[in-house]
């Protein structure tokens, strides 16, 4: 009997499936993703999975007019194949994390009557998730109570670098490889006034704004460390005492665990606002900041430096929980 993971288009989903199935060497693991997003480019070398399938598919909600009809027949059409698919390996379970790519095979296991377990990254649901989640053996969520796993698949060295912080020697702004516009102008409009509190500045600017940023750090005179894409993001994380970021559910649950206090500034096209969201769980319980893109006051900024950064970490020393990936790969295994 073989366990089926599924679901992707982007990383935030992948990465779930990549930290769940690395508990699961021991499983005989197969994959049914798209052609469509970054499936491929994450999976399709990946030797722990027996089998790898890729169908012809893509989203459907994006869609408009005969565009939406044509998104759906393809997954109809898909939804076929991964019948076969789930019969072939004999399917004990299915685990899906969502995005377009999942829905195929989610559909086919509830179609076979083969238990299936999802996985909802973000507070606010996906919109497969939503409406598979009546049929679904098990919903796992970091942020809903009923959730039977509350833990979030990231990588121990988060929690090992968890400590509490009391006063900002060192910020960074956190954009993500791709960089984000708003949070490098604020970090721009910060840094004289930084510079003057003797506050390390450490900045992901995003691959194509590097050199931009930093020659903006130059004329103002001031030492920043600049970079893209990097290897090192616990260690900066670990090394900073406040924090400047998207709330993408990885980056959010990875600041958490590391007990960094953060204002999160949510990337305002994300998919059902989700980003606001994702925030908006930690703030509800005093535990970071949020801002709008839109409604950045820098003064603002500047006075939470100097708010009370010991209990906003020690509070999330205490809420977020360990070993998600192993629990999540215990719970599919006893099925």
């Amino acid at each position: 009997m073989s366990i089926v993971m599924t679901g992707g288009g982007t990383g935030g989903h992948l990465a779930i499936i990549k930290a769940v199935k690395e508990q699961l060497k021991d499983e005989e693991l197969i994959y049914i993703g798209s052609t469509k997003g970054q499936d491929k480019q994450w999976f399709e070398n990946d030797d722990d999975f027996k089998e790898k399938y890729f169908f012809d598919t893509r989203g459907v909600v994006n869609q408009k007019g005969l565009g939406k009809l044509k998104s759906l027949w393809m997954m109809v059409q898909a939804a076929r194949q991964a019948r076969k698919l789930l019969k072939k390996h004999n399917a004990k379970v299915v685990f899906s994390v969502g995005g377009f790519s999942s829905a195929a095979t989610a559909f086919a296991a509830k179609s076979l009557g083969i238990p299936l377990v999802i996985h909802e990254q973000n507070a606010a649901l996906g919109s497969l998730n939503k409406l598979m989640k009546p049929y679904a053996k098990a919903f796992i969520s970091s942020y809903l109570d009923e959730s039977p796993i509350h833990a979030y698949p990231i990588k121990e060295i988060f929690f090992d670098n968890a400590h509490v912080r009391s006063e900002v020697k060192t910020i960074m702004f956190l954009g993500g490889s791709q960089g984000a516009k708003a949070i490098n102008e604020l970090a721009l409009s910060l840094a004289p006034e930084l510079k003057k509190r003797g506050i390390k500045i450490i900045h992901q600017a995003g691959a194509n704004n590097i050199d931009e940023v930093e020659k903006a750090y130059r004329d103002l005179g001031i030492e920043a460390e600049v970079f893209g894409f990097t290897t090192k993001l616990a260690d900066y994380m670990n090394e900073a005492d406040f924090a400047i970021a998207r709330s993408g559910a990885s980056t959010l649950w990875e600041l958490s665990a590391t007990a960094l206090p953060t204002l999160y500034i949510p990337y305002p096209y994300a998919a059902s606002d989700h980003q606001f969201y994702n925030a908006q769980f930690l703030v509800e319980k005093e535990l970071a900041w949020l801002m709008r893109e839109d409604a950045i006051e820098v003064d603002k900024v500047l006075a939470m430096l100097d708010e009370n950064m010991q209990t906003k970490s020690q509070g999330l020393m205490d809420i977020v929980e360990k070993d998600g990936s192993y629990k999540i790969a215990q719970y599919i295994k006893s099925i």
